[in-house]
């Protein structure tokens, strides 16, 4: 079966395609299918037992951007029915509901770092792209609060065999991550991080290249000095097209 091609714009989503994202019935295929889903609505038919009171929040909370009500309707499925629902979660067929999932996994209070990460990781490696991108949004504020051992955690992920975990070890940790708070231990010392950079400066896969390069495009924001050395140690150690990419789009901003 071919590739749904998705709706571009919030006006372009017929109604029919709209009800079966709400119901969760079909995955979005755009960002804009993704952000005109009615969290209420898809709650209503993932949790059709939820207490009424917390359906109206969920009501109420429309005009909140999207990662916030994320991080609602996450908090919402763990008081209703513990963070062990995550795992059921995670085979629905809506993307949207599976980056629930995601958000009660990064949670989830009483777990560790090093469970978070291995709950995580089919999300990480998830096939829709959306579900990629919550994956590591909802363990972020995790990482960020023990950076000093999921950097050591993440060092394993940047040598899997699939690009999406790489990406995840990359993306999880830019200094100013999209729709995120920024890591200011990075934004300062990026060094902290070299050798997850290392593991990827001459990565096959162009997903990662974009993902190495915005880091380190981050970096330059704060620490300029430090990157135009990193690239350039690069850069003379591998000539290679990969390298060459990463640390083009790195220093794209620096004059």
């Amino acid at each position: 079966m071919a590739e749904r091609v998705g709706a571009r714009s919030r006006d372009a989503i017929c109604p029919e395609l709209l009800e079966r994202l709400n119901s969760g019935e079909e995955e979005s295929a755009t960002l804009s299918e993704s952000l005109a889903i009615d969290f209420s609505v898809l709650l209503g038919h993932v949790a059709p037992g939820i207490p009424a009171r917390d359906q109206r929040r969920m009501t109420e909370a429309r005009g909140l951007g999207i990662t916030k009500r994320m991080d609602l309707v996450a908090t919402i499925l763990a008081d209703s029915f513990g963070v062990g629902v995550a795992e059921s979660l995670m085979n629905h067929s809506s993307d949207t509901v599976r980056g629930w999932a995601a958000f009660v996994i990064g949670k989830d209070q009483n777990s560790s770092l090093s469970r978070k990460l291995q709950a995580i990781q089919p999300l990480a490696n998830d096939a829709h792209f959306g579900v990629r991108e919550w994956a590591w949004l909802a363990l972020r504020p995790t990482i960020s609060a023990q950076l000093t051992q999921s950097l050591e955690a993440l060092e394993s992920w940047v040598s899997s065999p699939s690009e999406n975990i790489r990406r995840f070890a990359i993306e999880a940790t830019r200094p100013r991550g999209v729709w995120s708070k920024h890591i200011a231990e990075l934004k300062e010392s990026p060094c902290l991080a070299q050798v997850l950079l290392d593991g990827v400066m001459n990565d096959s896969s162009r997903y990662v290249q974009d993902s190495c390069g915005n880091w380190l495009n981050d970096a330059a924001k704060s620490n300029p000095q430090w990157v135009v050395s990193y690239c350039k140690a690069w850069k003379d150690k591998s000539p290679s097209a990969a390298t060459s990419y990463i640390t083009r789009k790195g220093l794209r901003n620096i004059a």
